[in-house]
């Protein structure tokens, strides 16, 4: 099973191997490491090995050359503009003791013969500022990529090379293969499961490795999103052309595809010209089971955030990141005096999330907004049942509009009134189940409404969760009958009872 990330934060891939090693599947986990120390773990009866990965290759080539024609006065890439103005700052240091000394002298002659050299170093300085200033610019076209010539050469790239274009548009793919591929060559496994479109290359180079040495190896695809429809994380206006052609080149090779909505396999099948629809696997939490008494505690929300019982609690759940529209949270908060605000993210540090924290100072609420740390996948539902609301105030991106999202699920089965926002498949769904309401995106006056209406009654909201069967069908114990029908289908007589597992592999 392949995973670009440290897994820990991922609970899909997390309960993806925990079920399939239950049920007797050898499952090795292969992320990527966060630094360059490779780790190793047992989860459940599956073996993680996160692994370091090199990124030579993340910049593109033209970013190591000069750019004799576009900025000659440009130094080349590298270090040798930072080394040239720090040379110029300690010369200038060196001249200015050196005056100083001959003033302690009073020799107005000494003084005089520093002029020349003074003089100089003012015009070397200048001199070297103009070209620092010339690399820097340089270096910002070269991240942007947005000139006529820039435009021009991407679009030859793709027109020349079509799918295979990612080689030369983001060479840094090719980084995660020399990283994955040796490792997994080593395995020999015989089914490869690839999460998301960049490791779906990494394993289908893997599958043509093997079969070129005799061995059938089965890919399957595992699609999180649609990546036509996605905002790029990465903001080269390369990368996304990039990781489409990648997608295009190997999705071909996937023995079987799965995917996270009905809406999204049947878009995927279209895209790519699939000739079976590919199975759905939701993003559903564990069903909820009676606390095991050894266990770690589960983390008191309330009490993270430092409220009583009464005070109401709006809490969001995931990654942040400004599509996924946390701000509103933070700006309604002046209209809604009495209501706390809990973010439970991955980096509690990051740029986008210290914005957040500094408008909600400006607006006087600062006291109000709790920055939270994630909790181990199995403690989810447990942590979010103490908040009064849910959130997801996510904006109108094509990929935002198609599926029921992990949290949605999460909010769920800890029973919590939703407040939505009206993309397509989540704002239908809430709709119909009365199980929270659905606000404009990115209309702050409308989301006052949804949560002043869903705290005036959440009971009204929670009752919705009362419907027969309507939690038990969103539970990952019924997606993992899915995946391990899936692997079944495409491998025959591999299964490993538990304790007759594979060696740990070595590096």
């Amino acid at each position: 099973m392949l995973v670009e990330n440290g897994v820990k934060g991922d609970s899909r891939v997390q309960k993806e191997a925990w079920s399939a090693a239950e049920v007797g599947w050898d499952v090795v986990l292969l992320g990527k490491s966060p630094d360059k120390k490779a780790r190793s773990w047992r989860l459940g009866g599956a073996r993680v090995r996160l692994l370091t990965v090199p990124t030579p290759l993340h910049r593109r080539r033209h970013e190591y050359r000069r750019a004799v024609l576009r900025a000659p006065l440009a130094y080349p890439p590298g270090p040798l503009a930072e080394y040239r103005k720090q040379r110029m700052k300690a010369w200038r240091a060196e001249l200015n003791l050196r005056v100083i000394e001959t003033g302690r002298d009073g020799s107005a002659l000494a003084r005089t013969r520093l002029l020349p050299t003074r003089l100089l170093s003012r015009g070397m300085g200048k001199w070297v500022r103009l070209r620092a200033r010339q690399t820097a610019a340089l270096e910002s076209r070269r991240k942007d990529m947005d000139t006529p010539l820039d435009r021009f050469t991407t679009a030859f790239w793709v027109r020349a090379m079509g799918e295979r274009a990612w080689r030369r548009l983001d060479p840094g793919l090719w980084d995660l293969e020399l990283a994955y591929g040796k490792v997994i060559d080593r395995l020999e496994p015989d089914l490869i499961h690839a999460n998301d479109f960049r490791m779906l290359g990494v394993g289908a180079r893997a599958k043509l490795r093997a079969e070129a040495k005799g061995r059938t190896v089965k890919l399957v695809w595992d699609a999180h999103e649609y990546l036509p429809g996605i905002k790029p994380w990465n903001p080269h206006p390369r990368w996304h052309v990039a990781q489409c052609a990648h997608e295009r080149e190997h999705a071909k090779y996937a023995d079987a595809v799965i995917t996270v909505s009905a809406t999204l396999a049947q878009m995927l099948a279209e895209h790519h010209g699939l000739g079976r629809l590919p199975e759905v696997v939701l993003n559903a939490p564990d069903a909820l089971v009676p606390e095991d008494p050894a266990a770690d505690p589960v983390p008191d929300l309330r009490e993270l955030c430092g409220i009583g019982p009464d005070v109401p609690l709006a809490v969001y759940s995931g990654s942040a990141a400004p599509q996924r529209g946390l701000d509103i949270m933070i700006e309604a908060l002046p209209q809604l005096p009495a209501t706390h605000a809990a973010f439970i993210v991955p980096r509690g540090n990051s740029p986008y999330m210290q914005t957040l924290r500094a408008r909600a100072a400006e607006l006087g609420a600062a006291e109000r907004v709790h920055i939270l740390p994630y909790v181990p996948h199995d403690q989810v539902v447990r942590h979010l049942a103490a908040a009064d609301v849910g959130v997801i105030p996510i904006h109108h991106w094509p990929n935002h509009e198609i599926a029921l999202i992990t949290k949605f699920f999460e909010y769920s089965h800890a029973r919590l009134p939703l407040v939505v926002s009206d993309v397509r498949t989540m704002g239908g769904t809430v709709a119909a189940t009365g199980q929270g309401e659905v606000f404009t995106a990115e209309d702050v006056a409308d989301y006052v409404r949804a949560m002043t209406a869903v705290l005036a009654d959440p009971q009204r909201y929670r009752d919705a969760y009362d419907r027969p069967g309507m939690l038990t069908e969103w539970t990952w114990e019924a997606q993992a009958a899915v995946l391990d029908g899936v692997y079944s289908r495409l491998v025959e007589g591999v299964r490993a009872p538990a304790g007759e597992r594979m060696a740990p592999v070595t590096s």
